[in-house]
């Protein structure tokens, strides 16, 4: 396997790439002017977010490669692997970036909602397409982050470019909830493919051996992240895969729960629970009645 290179910090991504360093928390660059790597792999101490404006290059996460279509953006998260430089051939590709240190939002509103922005953990085929006055409301964004760049740093800068930071990532945020409405011919079947994905699995012995079902599991088999996932289904419906999954789970027990042949704790057991009683304590939250107590009612 080959070696993955560890950049940790802005400066060092500069120096590979031959950018010069304005900030040493955030950097904003053209690919145009980047200098030409050799094809590699790379996790990086930073978060990106990445504009390509042509079919011209590859983006690589894990072994699978995804070609870029005009107006794209991708987000990486720090700590993930992704490839970098160019296949041989590949020309550089066009578009712009932008780079920053979680070190320049802490303690700012960006530090503390960072989590919200669930598209830094989508899959590289799940990143979002522009139009192109959404590319232009980008481009405007890394202009206004760039600009700060280029003045003298004082008391009022990280402020500054850590909002400028959020109101791309706001906007990003819009563009993702369009994209998950214009694209519902793309989304279409998914949630039934949930739906089924669950019902196979509580039907199979699956629960007892491997637990409760979770959302990463679901998304792995649907072929899409799980915050993805999560957040189409929330789109879609208002609930959270978490709570789809709960709900299922409570539909299930309530049928399971005539039987008389078996008590709750076997129940409890074949729906994935390690523990009756974390079983009785979600029944009863859920329903008002304990499954004893849910049983004798019916």
């Amino acid at each position: 396997m080959d070696d993955i290179i560890r950049l940790d910090s802005i400066a060092q991504y500069n120096s590979l790439r031959g950018i010069e360093t304005l900030h040493p928390l955030v950097s904003v660059f053209d690919f145009a002017e980047m200098r030409l790597i050799p094809e590699g792999r790379a996790t990086y101490g930073f978060y990106c977010v990445f504009l390509k404006e042509a079919i011209c290059g590859d983006l690589k996460y894990g072994c699978n490669y995804y070609d870029y279509q005009e107006g794209t953006l991708v987000f990486i998260a720090p700590g993930q692997v992704v490839g970098i430089g160019s296949k041989p051939g590949k020309p550089m590709p066009q578009g712009r970036g932008l780079i920053f240190h979680p070190d320049i939002i802490r303690g700012t509103s960006l530090g503390r909602n960072i989590k919200n922005y669930t598209f830094f953990s989508y899959e590289a085929n799940e990143a979002l397409h522009l139009s192109e006055k959404e590319r232009q409301v980008i481009l405007d964004c890394f202009d206004n982050i760039d600009h700060e760049l280029h003045l003298s740093v004082d008391k009022h800068s990280k402020a500054l470019i850590s909002n400028n930071i959020e109101l791309l990532l706001n906007y990003c945020l819009r563009f993702y909830d369009r994209q998950f409405i214009t694209r519902s011919q793309v989304n279409k079947g998914i949630l039934e493919k949930f739906e089924r994905l669950l019902d196979d699995y509580f039907q199979s012995g699956m629960p007892r051996t491997h637990g409760l079902p979770t959302v990463k599991y679901c998304a792995e088999n649907i072929h899409l992240s799980a915050n993805y996932l999560g957040d189409l289904i929330k789109k879609d419906t208002g609930k959270s895969a978490q709570e789809h999954i709960q709900l299922k789970l409570i539909d299930i027990a309530k049928e399971r729960i005539f039987d008389r042949s078996k008590s709750v704790s076997e129940i409890a057991y074949e729906l994935g629970f390690k523990h009756p009683q974390h079983f009785s304590r979600m029944f009863r939250n859920e329903t008002g009645y304990a499954p004893n107590q849910y049983r004798s009612m019916n």
